[in-house]
């Protein structure tokens, strides 16, 4: 994995700009699971999957420390697919600043103390000036109550916060 401190916001590629996208752990679990015969689940495995093999190639993706790390746990064979997947992605590290915007995250109630690992991830890509957070975690990330004091804690510490969406919601037409 490359390790680098703050990507730009987006990459210039020849004639064509690349928005940065911060893929949370929640995508990986989707993007790798085995097929489920839940219907949202199903839902939700297809159009990650959609988003990994046609619109990722738009975007400059990242993932962070923090991403390998929850990606490496659980059932050895799903960990190795979830692993698998981000191999060659550019690596975010957990900076004091993301430390401090984390724990703001949780004081400000914009997150419940017992979602400090969602509060991160977010504070990664607000810290790092990524564009989008791409996660299937609708409880605490992408959430439309949470969203309000997510972007008042972020813009409070003079950072822009992240559109925050599911690989659904960043399908181009």
């Amino acid at each position: 994995m490359k390790v680098f401190d703050a990507p730009p916001r987006i990459e210039e590629t020849g004639t064509s700009v690349k928005a940065t996208v911060y893929v949370e752990t929640s995508v990986l679990s989707y993007l790798t699971a085995r097929p489920s015969n839940d219907l949202r689940a199903m839902a939700n495995q297809g159009a990650t999957a959609e988003w990994w093999e046609i619109q990722r190639p738009n975007y400059h993706v990242v993932v962070s420390d923090l991403v390998l790390s929850e990606a490496g746990r659980g059932h050895s064979g799903a960990a190795r697919r979830r692993l698998a997947a981000i191999a060659d992605l550019p690596l975010l590290r957990i900076s004091e600043d993301v430390r401090v915007l984390a724990k703001a995250l949780i004081e400000n109630h914009a997150l419940p103390e017992k979602a400090e690992a969602d509060a991160y991830h977010i504070a990664m890509t607000a810290v790092n000036g990524v564009e989008y957070l791409l996660t299937w975690n609708c409880t605490h990330i992408a959430n439309a109550h949470a969203r309000p004091k997510i972007e008042a804690t972020c813009r409070a510490l003079g950072l822009e916060p992240p559109i925050i969406c599911t690989p659904l919601q960043l399908m181009e037409p």
